[in-house]
């Protein structure tokens, strides 16, 4: 359990400095564009909210990941499993 939420911690911490990262490099790249069009600007933030689009999922998906585990690890029960015993025990009910 330790070791689930210390990768999360983790992961979330390189994504955090990747992202200031990406702002670091990008702000040469900001700098130029705006020396630019307006409309070249609007099309570079387009892709990167595209680009933040598509990495907050990746995100979402590798958080879902380690939350199904640890509820694993744990022996947590599911939705599933309530919904089955919940179906039994209305059968021993009506015996």
């Amino acid at each position: 359990m330790d070791k689930k939420l210390e990768q999360f911690f983790f992961a979330a911490l390189g994504g955090a400095l990747a992202v200031k990262d990406k702002l670091e490099a990008n702000s040469d790249e900001i700098k130029a564009w705006r020396e630019k069009s307006e409309e070249h600007a609007q099309s570079f933030f387009d892709e990167m909210a595209k680009r933040g689009e598509k990495e907050k999922d990746q995100f979402k998906d590798m958080l879902k990941d380690i939350v199904k585990e640890v509820v694993a690890e744990l022996n947590l029960a599911t939705r599933d499993d309530l919904k089955k015993l919940k179906k039994e025990l209305g059968k021993k009910g009506d015996s």
